[in-house]
């Protein structure tokens, strides 16, 4: 924590007066040192101001260092979340109008949720890799349910999270828990990577399936007669074909984790607008792909026959 105050020569208005212990005690009573340094920014027309310097460590450790400034005082606060930076920014601030040290008033502490003394509160990992897409300059990451299988009673979710051309799988009993679990698996991929990295942006298309009805090109118009259920088609290399003469990509998304009948799991992902992902399975990974290009290229011919 660190505390910043401009030179002497540039005073501060009358009306900018430090306070009394007695009146931030007197003030402190049921307050937090953000609503009593609110209450003061008010009394002397100067709201404080609060910005996020910095967001940094690991998904099971995020550090926070927030700034606020009122009138001609800045002061700093580092914490685990951001509600406990700023608490740490206010306190400072109220120290500085008293007189004294950044640290010398005891504050009651804050609830801190990110804390790692309490192991029993866990961050968000999807705030945190939000943060992350942020400050690199990337787009916001999206997520999409992309399996969801098993009987009532024990449900599966896959849940897949894409920034630019990087995606990654989270698997969970619930799509809140899969969608986290993909955060966290992509979030440990990119904090590594330098801030200066130029990763490879996903293009950005305005592809829609709906499109498809009425294009009369060749491998769309094949789709559209024939029917998917001849033995032994190689569905990947037709939707390979099909994916470039219609201008859009389509990703093979492998899933670690077998199925309940110990099958590999694939996911296909079309981007197209909005992003298309289809579920595969198979004795093999190979077989996974060529399902879950199946289940793909069934979606697409419903989409283009579909009036």
């Amino acid at each position: 924590m660190s505390q910043e105050r401009r030179p002497a020569a540039a005073e501060s208005s009358p009306a900018e007066k430090q306070l009394s212990s007695k009146e931030i005690m007197t003030a402190w009573e049921g307050k937090t040192p953000i609503q009593i340094l609110q209450e003061y920014g008010t009394k002397i027309g100067k709201t404080p101001l609060y910005v996020m310097e910095k967001a940094e460590g690991q998904a099971h450790l995020p550090s926070f260092i927030f700034s606020v400034a009122v009138g001609e005082i800045k002061c700093t606060g580092h914490g685990h979340s951001k509600k406990a930076a700023k608490h740490k920014a206010a306190e400072a601030a109220l120290n500085v109008l008293k007189g004294e040290s950044c640290d010398r008033l005891a504050f009651p502490k804050i609830d801190d949720p990110d804390a790692p003394k309490d192991p029993q509160n866990q961050p968000n990992p999807i705030g945190i890799l939000q943060e992350l897409a942020v400050q690199r300059g990337w787009r916001l990451p999206e997520y999409s349910v992309a399996m969801e299988a098993g009987p009532p009673h024990k449900r599966e979710f896959a849940v897949t999270c894409r920034i630019e051309r990087f995606v990654e799988t989270g698997n969970g009993s619930s799509k809140k828990i899969a969608k986290r679990a993909a955060a966290e698996v992509m979030f440990a991929k990119l904090q590594n990577l330098p801030e200066t990295t130029d990763i490879p942006r996903l293009p950005k298309t305005n592809f829609r399936l709906e499109s498809l009805r009425s294009s009369s090109e060749e491998k769309i118009t094949m789709l559209k007669r024939n029917p998917l259920s001849i033995p032994n088609t190689d569905y990947v290399q037709m939707m390979s074909e099909l994916s470039k003469e219609q201008g859009f990509e389509v990703t093979y998304i492998d899933i670690d984790e077998l199925t309940v009948n110990g099958q590999y799991q694939c996911l296909a992902q079309l981007s197209t607008a909005p992003v298309t992902v289809c579920h595969g399975t198979g004795i093999s990974c190979g077989n996974a792909h060529n399902d879950a290009a199946h289940s793909a290229l069934q979606y697409v011919k419903f989409m283009a026959e579909t009036k």
